[in-house]
């Protein structure tokens, strides 16, 4: 199936005309997600990697948790719910000390830099988020020189980064020293595809041999743990800093947390009031992600556990083919018979039963995400929508 960029993706859910298009509130008593959406029944949303609040949800969900609890601000990032919400990833994952970073970009861009010192190259993925998908800032800003490896891979090998690292002293007269390593995972323009646990560890064991700092681009790490049942502590003790967004799938409108040894961290304050990266107040984010942090990791195991008993029951169908992508995450790709016309399938799914799925393409096939709506509705339920949608598109 060809690849999709994801922030493109939405437009083929037939969502695009309708003004409540991602509003929710969050996790409710009973573990249920509730969301304001035509129909009667809680939306099951098969794209994204989580629910994305509108305005007016957002701050409904807010006000619900300072009623229970008052909402404690920062100020410039120190204090109140920002720093409980640091305190907390320290525990997830194992670092000596987190930092609240206004976006994800930013919170590569510096723990590189810092990671790097005066050393100027950097080996990345030549698919990551680092070398395509932030404006060049390595070089620009930071004079730091990426050095792209597995073209058009979701991952390098130990094997390829040792080669690419010895031979440099025989391809280059002046020597710039290498700085860092970077490596997403899971990777967004891969569809969402990991690396396996076993070669980042041989990653690790080498850079470690060598001196050579590393940086996990974090952003989607759940679902790679989710999916590969590898915790984000395991994830991260490869690493010296590891960045985890909080809009994915925390419900956060914005900000990422940074984490590493002290010594690195230390440093991120400064340098983010130099980029213009300091604001007064960030304790709205902070306590979004803060209150859906809370059992995420066990919602995310039920969602696979829940997924793949679903996929089992529609593949008994025919006219349906769920197809897991090699290496992959949340991302699956549904496959319709060819007599199916996907509009009306797809429509049926909306309108009838509240479950968002993309346009099939001209060849009858959709990407399905998987994410925590899942958990909105049970699978036999789900299973019958699906054998519903069918006839409306026979």
């Amino acid at each position: 199936m060809p690849k999709q960029n994801r922030r493109s993706f939405l437009k083929g859910s037939g969502m695009a005309i309708l003004p409540a298009f991602i509003p929710a509130t969050a996790l409710q008593a009973a573990g249920n997600i509730q969301a304001h959406y035509p129909g009667n029944e809680d939306p099951v949303l098969f794209f994204g990697d989580g629910i994305m609040f509108e305005p007016t949800p957002y701050l409904a969900e807010l006000q619900k948790m300072n009623s229970l609890q008052p909402i404690e601000r920062d100020r410039y990032g120190t204090g109140g719910a920002v720093a409980a919400l640091e305190k907390q990833f320290e525990q997830i994952t194992g670092k000596e000390k987190a930092i609240f970073m206004p976006s994800g970009t930013m919170a590569n861009q510096l723990a590189i830099a810092a990671l790097s010192g005066d050393n100027t190259k950097v080996f990345v993925q030549d698919t990551s988020h680092v070398y395509r998908d932030e404006a060049d800032a390595a070089q620009s800003v930071f004079n730091k020189r990426l050095m792209p490896l597995a073209k058009d891979k979701t991952w390098f090998t130990a094997e390829e980064l040792k080669q690419a690292v010895e031979t440099l002293k025989d391809q280059e007269v002046f020597s710039s020293g290498i700085g860092a390593i970077s490596i997403e995972n899971p990777v967004r323009r891969t569809d969402g595809r990991m690396i396996p646990i076993e070669e980042i560890r041989k990653i690790s064991e080498y850079c470690r041999g060598n001196n050579i700092r590393m940086h996990l681009d974090g952003a989607r790490i759940y679902m790679a743990s989710a999916w590969s049942g590898t915790s984000i502590k395991e994830y991260a003790s490869y690493f010296d800093t590891i960045y985890i967004s909080l809009y994915k799938y925390l419900g956060a409108s914005a900000g990422a947390v940074l984490c590493g040894e002290k010594t690195v961290i230390e440093k991120m304050p400064h340098l983010i009031k130099i980029h213009g990266g300091s604001m007064y107040g960030n304790w709205t984010n902070a306590a979004m992600a803060l209150q859906r942090l809370n059992g995420f990791e066990d919602r995310m195991k039920e969602t696979v556990k829940r997924s793949a008993e679903l996929f089992a029951l529609l593949n008994q169908d025919n006219e349906l083919k769920v197809i897991p992508l090699d290496n992959g995450t949340n991302i699956f790709t549904l496959e319709l018979g060819k007599k199916i016309d996907g509009k009306k399938f797809r429509d049926k799914l909306r309108d009838a039963y509240n479950i968002r799925i993309a346009m099939p393409n001209a060849k009858n096939q959709v990407y399905l995400m998987v994410n925590e709506t899942i958990l909105n509705r049970d699978n036999s339920a789900l299973a019958q929508a699906f054998k519903e949608a069918i006839k409306a598109g026979s």
